[in-house]
C-alpha cells in the first residue's frame, strides 16, 4: 500500500511539473460524495443520555462524522445515540434524536468531501487524492473545485433541498468560471443521487451547464450488501468502526432502504436471502422486514420507491468501476441462525456493489443521445477507486482532452 502511494505521489509530481502550466482556465469540477462521504456536525441540548460519560449539551457545533475520537469503545455509544434517526410513519420523514441538531457544513467547499475528519487523520481521507491531482493541473479549491456534501443518512424523498442547492451551485460555478460547463465527479451513492438530479433537470439546462459526469463505483442499481447491513451492519471499510455498533445507526437511515437491489436488474423471484424455512426475494421483501422485526425498514423503502427508476440522465457519462472482488450476492442461513448470523454466497463486484449494478449504466447507451463511456478495472475495490493511479490518470487525461476541445 505504501508503494502504491509512493507511485501516486510521483505521478502527481509529474503532473505538477508538466501539466499545471497547460491549464490556465480549466473546466470546473463538482465532487459529489457517496454514503458516508460528507462531514456532519452536531450541537447538543439533550435531556437524556445513554451513558453517564455522554455530553448533554455543547456550546457550539462539533464534528460528528467522521470524528475518530468519538468512535472509541463506550464513547461510541454516545455517538450512535446522537447520529441515528427517528422515523415517523405519519409524516413519512426522519428526524434527529431529541436535543440533537445536525447540519452538513461547507456546501460548495471541496475540503468537506476531500476529508471526512477535519483533523485530516488518514481514515477520514475521501476525495483527497483526486483533489490533489486537480490542484496539480492548475485547479483552485473552492473556485473551480467545488464540493456538494449532503446528509447521506436521508433518502431522495428528503433531499429536495440538496437538489435545489446543487442546481444553484452548478449555475454559480459556471458563471464564476467564465461560463464554462461543469464536470461532475461522483462516487458510489453519489452516482444514483446525481442521476436523479439530472432526471429532474430540463434538457436545455443540462446542455447549457453540464460538460460531463465521471462516475466512480456508481451504485446505480443498488446492492445486496444493503440487506446484509439490515441484519448485521457494516463498517464502511473504515477499520476503526464496529459493524454491530454501526448497525444501530445504519438501519435508521432511509438511504439504506433506497440502496437495496433495483427491480430493473434483479428478477422478482431471484432469491436474495435463503433460510431453511423461507426464501426472500424482491417479490416478498416486506416479509423479510417483518421476520427480522424491523418494519420501519419496509416503510422507508416504500417512501423511496418513487425514486427507484432508471430513466436516462441525459448527460455524457464516464462509468468507471472495479471488478473481480468477492461481493455479497446472497445471504443464506443455517438452522437457528436467522437473522443475526448469515453466511454469504459471493459473486463479482468491487467488494461492496455487485457488478450488475456497477455496469447498469450501460442500460442508458441506446436511451439517450449523449455518450456513455464505460471502463471496468480488475481488482479495484469500492473505496480504492478514489486513490488508484489508473483512475487519477483517466481523470487527468479526460480533463486535458476537454480543455483542448474548449480552446
Amino acid at each position: 500500500m505504501r508503494f502504491k502511494q509512493f507511485v501516486l505521489n510521483i505521478f502527481l509530481s509529474a503532473i505538477l511539473f508538466c501539466g499545471a502550466s497547460q491549464l490556465i482556465n480549466p473546466p470546473p469540477v463538482i465532487l459529489v460524495p457517496g454514503d458516508g462521504g460528507s462531514q456532519l456536525e452536531a450541537k447538543l441540548n439533550k435531556s437524556d443520555i445513554v451513558h453517564y460519560i455522554c455530553q448533554k449539551t455543547t456550546a457550539d457545533y462539533f464534528s460528528l462524522w467522521l470524528n475518530i475520537e468519538l468512535l472509541v469503545p463506550i464513547v461510541i455509544d454516545c455517538w450512535v445515540d446522537n447520529i441515528k434517526l427517528v422515523y415517523d410513519n405519519v409524516t413519512r420523514k426522519t428526524y434527529n434524536q431529541p436535543g440533537v441538531d445536525i447540519r452538513v457544513p461547507g456546501f460548495g467547499e471541496s475540503f468537506r468531501v476531500e476529508w471526512l475528519d477535519p483533523t485530516k487523520l488518514s481514515p477520514g481521507a475521501y476525495f483527497k487524492d483526486i483533489g490533489n491531482a486537480l490542484v496539480a493541473l492548475g485547479y483552485q479549491r473552492d473556485f473551480n473545485i467545488r464540493g456538494a456534501p449532503f446528509d447521506f443518512r436521508k433518502g431522495p424523498s428528503e433531499s429536495m433541498d440538496f437538489f435545489n442547492n446543487l442546481k444553484k451551485l452548478v449555475e454559480d460555478t459556471y458563471v464564476q468560471n467564465n461560463n464554462q460547463k461543469v464536470i461532475f465527479i461522483v462516487h458510489s451513492m453519489g452516482g444514483p443521487m446525481s442521476v436523479l438530479f439530472f432526471q429532474m433537470m430540463k434538457e436545455s439546462w443540462k446542455d447549457k451547464y453540464i460538460r460531463s459526469v465521471v462516475s466512480l463505483s456508481g451504485a446505480f442499481a443498488g446492492s445486496i450488501k444493503a440487506l446484509k447491513v439490515f441484519v448485521m451492519g457494516d463498517d464502511l471499510g473504515v477499520f476503526v468502526l464496529n459493524q454491530k455498533v454501526m448497525k444501530e445507526m445504519q438501519i435508521t437511515t432511509p438511504s439504506l432502504a433506497w440502496l437495496m437491489p433495483s427491480p430493473v436488474f434483479w428478477k422478482p423471484n431471484e432469491v436474495l436471502v435463503q433460510t431453511e424455512a423461507k426464501n426472500y426475494s424482491l417479490s416478498n421483501i416486506k416479509d423479510f422486514f417483518y421476520d427480522i422485526n424491523y418494519m420501519t425498514g419496509w416503510e422507508m423503502r416504500k417512501d423511496q420507491e418513487p425514486y427507484i427508476k432508471f430513466d436516462a440522465p441525459g448527460v455524457e457519462l464516464h462509468c468507471l468501476h472495479g471488478y473481480g472482488l468477492q461481493t455479497v450476492e446472497k445471504l443464506y442461513y443455517k438452522q437457528g441462525n436467522f437473522p443475526e448470523n448469515p453466511y454469504f454466497q459471493y459473486g463479482d463486484g468491487d467488494g461492496t456493489v455487485n457488478r450488475r449494478s456497477l455496469a447498469s449504466c450501460l442500460w442508458w447507451r441506446d436511451k439517450q443521445k449523449k455518450k456513455i463511456h464505460y471502463q471496468a478495472f480488475p481488482n479495484m475495490d469500492h473505496m480504492q477507486i478514489l486513490r488508484d493511479d489508473r483512475i487519477i490518470s483517466y481523470l487527468v487525461n479526460l480533463i486535458l482532452e476537454l480543455s483542448r476541445k474548449s480552446d
